[in-house]
């Protein structure tokens, strides 16, 4: 595994500097060596006098050579003949080895939008699945060195992770177990903590992960949905009923209270059938008119 270290540079008004240093002995020389030439008496003497301008030539072009310009959230990976020698991260005008071959990385955030995945989540039932991921390099020297290609190496442990994940969880569940959809908060970190665990090793860094896409498979979509349906129908009665029993509670509780009446337990029976159809009754309610006795 590579580890990440910092090459040496000279950035910022150092660097400018060392860039007008060699442009002015890069002319100098030049000119010098172009007045040597026009001497023919001087250096056909002494072939040594034209050794000085073009060896500082020769120097003024390797130290130019040595100089990058790096933009914003981009990274400059050193080479020496297949040796990894550092990372140069400073933005502008830097003057580095000039032995050393370069690569370059972006260090931007990026987005994936992964594809719609067919998988099946903890109860074994078919569902679509997809996630959006946020992720940028943050150790550029095992972006490059560690992995093929990062990038395709980012796409394929997404894939895997959302799967695993959907293995984890069952798509929707009766409130006691965390769901893909009822606990997205929960899987979304769950999901963000595995993709760091697979991609750390590329010098991958996560910044969000949450899913984007969820539903069930088409073959079992209008069997869910009719199941959802009746969960709700379900769940709404139960509401209405206990709802409804409150109320005849409280009002058998004032009539007893108020002493209106003094109705039996048969009587009492009878006023809650009545209370509770009335309230738990989908229609309109016809009221019967009882023109006999109280008993009758």
């Amino acid at each position: 595994m590579t580890i990440e270290k910092s090459h040496w540079h000279l950035g910022g008004i150092l660097s400018w500097l060392a860039l007008c240093l060699a442009v002015l002995a890069l002319l100098g020389s030049s000119v010098n060596f172009c007045q040597t030439l026009l001497l023919v008496d001087h250096w056909t003497k002494d072939p040594s006098v034209l050794l000085a301008p073009m060896g500082l030539f020769l120097v003024s072009i390797v130290v130019l050579r040595g100089f990058a310009v790096i933009q914003p959230n981009d990274a400059l990976i050193l080479m020496f003949y297949g040796s990894y020698c550092g990372t140069v991260k400073r933005n502008g005008l830097v003057l580095v080895n000039p032995f050393c071959s370069r690569g370059r990385i972006s260090l931007r955030m990026q987005n994936l939008h992964g594809d719609i995945l067919k998988v099946n989540d903890k109860r074994g039932n078919p569902i679509e699945i997809g996630a959006v991921v946020v992720w940028h390099v943050a150790e550029p020297a095992r972006a490059m060195f560690d992995v093929d290609s990062y990038e395709l190496f980012v796409r394929i442990q997404s894939e895997a992770a959302v799967r695993h994940l959907a293995n984890m969880y069952a798509y929707d569940g009766d409130g006691e177990d965390t769901t893909l959809r009822s606990g997205v908060d929960e899987v979304s970190h769950t999901l963000k903590a595995e993709l760091e665990q697979r991609l750390s090793r590329a010098g991958i860094a996560i910044d969000e992960a949450r899913i984007a896409h969820l539903a069930y498979a088409p073959e079992i979509a209008m069997a869910m949905l009719k199941r959802q349906q009746a969960e709700a129908v379900i769940s709404a009665k139960r509401a209405i009923v206990s709802g409804a029993v409150s109320i005849v509670e409280s009002a058998l509780r004032e009539l007893q209270d108020a002493r209106l009446v003094d109705l039996d337990e048969e009587r009492k029976a009878a006023m809650v059938s009545n209370l509770l159809v009335v309230l738990c009754s989908e229609g309109q309610v016809q009221p019967v008119v009882n023109t006999g006795t109280l008993y009758s």
